[in-house]
């Protein structure tokens, strides 16, 4: 048989397969109406409602360097092969994404050496978003952890610490890495006090919604080379933080297991 003839045999068995699982579904749903879906297993301990904390990321979300972050080269066409495939060229840090230990340090764990067990945590959110409104340069401090702990109680063993400043709300526009006319960005981030106050903890690990851990006009990463080393992960421009509790929320890192890796590209989820 032909290549030609074997290639569209292949598709109309994929389509006929298509239609069949369609029907399939819509059977199965008019079965259902009225009738509440079973929860999933991981909702049974407690939690209610899982939201995405992820951005979709492609070559218009914006990075810390101002140039694209992944790039697509189309190597198979579905017209013309059967099926689609790209070949990704992707920075490690772009969209919502891991700071492994590595990142900063000679010799800290690499993205695939973190701890399953640090990647599902305790959710706390530390909201500045007020603040950060009228001054795009403000950062986490003590006095907003102390101002947590007094309304919630003690940060949790392993927890990851966010920071909600809104900044979410600006992705794809020019607001998100806020640029100013030297080039200097501003948005905001954890203070180095706020980071050394954390490490006297058991939190695990770090959360922005911006483009980095220190607000963007610092010169001298001290947050990242404070908290990466003592081999703690960092997540940057995580989403959905304006739907999260200050407390009680459970999240769950999915970090890319790519061997070396300084960090990478995340799909992150909250258990509410």
């Amino acid at each position: 048989m032909c290549d030609a003839c074997v290639m569209n045999a292949v598709k109309e068995r994929m389509l006929s397969r298509r239609d069949f699982f369609r029907t399939g579904a819509a059977t199965a749903a008019a079965a259902t109406v009225g009738v509440a879906a079973a929860t999933p297993a991981a909702l049974a301990a407690g939690h209610a409602s899982v939201s995405d904390m992820t951005h979709m990321v492609d070559e218009t979300f914006p990075t810390f360097f101002g140039t694209p972050g992944i790039g697509y080269d189309k190597a198979f066409d579905f017209a013309e092969s059967g099926f689609n495939l790209y070949n990704l060229t992707v920075m490690e840090h772009t969209g919502t994404h891991i700071d492994a230990p590595l990142h900063f340090s000679a010799d800290g764990l690499s993205v695939d050496e973190i701890a399953v067990g640090s990647l599902v945590c305790p959710l706390v959110r530390i909201d500045i978003a007020a603040r950060a409104a009228e001054d795009a340069d403000t950062q986490v401090t003590p006095d907003d952890l102390k101002a947590w702990i007094a309304a919630n109680g003690d940060i949790p063993d392993g927890a990851c610490v966010a920071m909600y400043s809104g900044w979410g709300e600006k992705v794809r526009t020019d607001a998100f890495r806020n640029a100013d006319g030297e080039g200097k960005l501003h948005f905001p981030g954890f203070h180095i006090e706020a980071t050394q106050m954390l490490l006297e903890t058991g939190a695990a690990s770090l959360a922005v919604d911006t483009l980095s851990l220190d607000h963007g006009i610092s010169a001298d990463f001290a947050t990242h080379y404070a908290w990466l080393p003592a081999n703690r992960y960092g997540i940057e421009n995580i989403a959905g933080l304006e739907g999260m509790p200050a407390a009680g929320a459970t999240l769950i890192v999915g970090a890319p297991k790519i061997g070396r890796g300084t960090g990478g590209p995340a799909r992150i989820f909250a258990m509410v």
